[in-house]
């Protein structure tokens, strides 16, 4: 089931955005743990959305890791915070694999938190979705709308630039539209949901991804 405009409405009108795109809601992934999917049709997945590619690493590395993610997932956090350093370390940094980020917000709090990393900068986007997972148990709950701004100032925005950044509907209407495109063509449905040189993955530890990685180098 989507979310609809009447319960996104409420966060979004005090950010003075007024119209919210379908967003898919469980965020909850544990079913399709470990579990590997061979899709058809995957020719367009390397091609880049509307907003480009946030990527880490070596761009020729041989391994392409890109990891479908809502900023509100607790299984996003989890995965970033005790399983990506260690794949960081050992593949990325060290030329082997190359890390995508993209967008799968749940919920409106979620499409906000991506767009302002997307506000940052490209410099500062994944130091942004860093301290977004470190806070998450703070920001989603309660005030959304003044905890993400106080997680804001500390990459440089001011209210006025903060309340600009979530009034950019083309940016919300952009985030939204990488969803949708994982939605209809790759069947993402779950966070986080990877795919390694292609073949669909759900959520798994940072040995799991360690041993597909080697089995492809």
């Amino acid at each position: 089931m989507n979310i609809t405009r009447r319960t996104a409405l409420p966060l979004f009108s005090a950010m003075g955005i007024t119209a919210v795109g379908g967003l898919a809601k469980s965020p909850f992934s544990g079913e399709l743990f470990g579990a590997k999917e061979a899709l058809a049709n995957l020719d367009t997945l390397m091609d880049p959305g509307p907003l480009g590619e946030h990527i880490k690493g070596d761009p020729n590395a041989p391994v392409t890791i890109i990891k479908y993610a809502s900023m509100t997932c607790p299984h996003c956090r989890a995965w970033h915070k005790n399983h990506y350093p260690a794949v960081k370390a050992k593949y990325i940094d060290q030329g082997i694999a190359k890390f995508y980020l993209r967008e799968f917000p749940f919920d409106p709090a979620a499409a906000a938190a991506f767009m302002l990393a997307h506000c940052a900068g490209e410099e500062k986007y994944f130091s942004m979705i860093d301290v977004l997972y470190e806070k998450q148990a703070v920001w989603k709950r309660g005030n959304v709308v003044e905890e993400l701004f106080k997680i804001a100032q500390l990459a440089g925005f001011s209210r006025d630039s903060f309340q600009s950044c979530l009034q950019d509907q083309k940016l919300l209407d952009n985030v939204l539209a990488i969803q949708k495109n994982a939605a209809d063509k790759y069947k993402v449905n779950s966070t986080p949901t990877f795919f390694i040189n292609g073949t669909k993955y759900g959520n798994m530890s940072a040995e799991a991804m360690g041993d597909i990685i080697e089995a492809l180098v």
